[in-house]
């Protein structure tokens, strides 16, 4: 045999490791870690748009005040912190708005993926409408795969009151603004069903809040029934995803669509931010 020698087993299997490349990755580990940590503390700042101490962002994040003092310190020299004037440690800083600007993010581009999916999945058309005074315009759409299909142009318009999206959209707005829609908007009547009196209306949209989920059985158009869920954009701006479908195929798939349609929006408004 001479004195060649064979290795067995997971000997066999081991091939040499380059020189260096163990604390190269423990670096790259380290690096990536220390981004995730960075992130949290921002986000914590955000939830806490006054300000928070040292202390305070360590018990929120879950990292001792050292390692939080130097991120914060790296932060700061980048003018993504700063003082807070209240005198309550740090908070955000300016060059995040620039960031923001850069970005431009819309809700369109953003929701355009959950919306292939929500249609993939159950077969329905799919709409994305934003706020625009007394009316939801339809900004986006996917349609549906089955032959027979509940489709509105993009750049149509429904009325608030009468349409899933638009009462999705009602239910989300704050008391000031919902106060003085309802001295100007009349509820006019679109179908044998719609609202046209808003204390009736607004005991369904105390429904939708708790539910999340707003519906319209035939309010707007006859032989057409609707579910939507409110969005807030990145900007602050109210959107809302709506599934228009035939009533006759509704009526035995609506508890199914209302699951999909939640698991959609609830997924997208965690990616956009709340």
């Amino acid at each position: 045999m001479g004195g060649t020698a064979v290795l067995e087993g997971s000997e066999a299997m081991k091939s040499p490791v380059p020189a260096g490349s163990a604390p190269k990755r423990r670096g790259e580990r380290q690096s990536v870690q220390v981004i995730a940590r960075a992130a949290s503390i921002m986000r914590a700042l955000e939830r806490n748009p006054d300000g928070l101490s040292l202390g305070e962002i360590a018990k929120l994040v879950d990292l001792s005040r050292s390692t939080v003092q130097r991120i914060v310190d790296a932060l700061d020299r980048e003018n993504l912190v700063l003082a807070s004037s209240t005198g309550r440690g740090v908070r955000l800083g300016p060059a995040l708005i620039r960031l923001a600007k850069a970005a431009r993010l819309e809700l369109r581009e953003m929701a355009r993926a959950t919306m292939e999916a929500l249609s993939q999945e159950t077969g329905e058309t799919v709409d994305l409408c934003l706020a625009d005074n007394e009316k939801v315009v339809f900004v986006e759409q996917v349609a549906g795969t089955h032959r027979l299909t509940a489709v509105s142009g993009v750049g149509e318009s429904f009325a608030l009151h009468c349409s899933a999206n638009g009462k999705a959209i009602l239910a989300a707005y704050d008391e000031a603004r919902l106060a003085r829609l309802k001295k100007k908007m009349k509820l006019t009547r679109q179908t044998a069903t719609t609202i046209t009196s808003w204390p009736v209306l607004e005991k369904e949209l105390d429904q939708i809040r708790k539910t999340g989920v707003a519906h319209d059985r035939e309010e707007n158009s006859e032989g057409i029934s609707a579910i939507a869920v409110a969005l807030k954009g990145p900007d602050g701006q109210l959107a809302a995803i709506s599934m228009p479908v035939p009533t006759s195929r509704f009526e035995e798939s609506e508890a199914a669509l209302v699951r999909a349609l939640v698991h959609h929006c609830n997924a997208l408004q965690e990616r956009v931010g709340r």
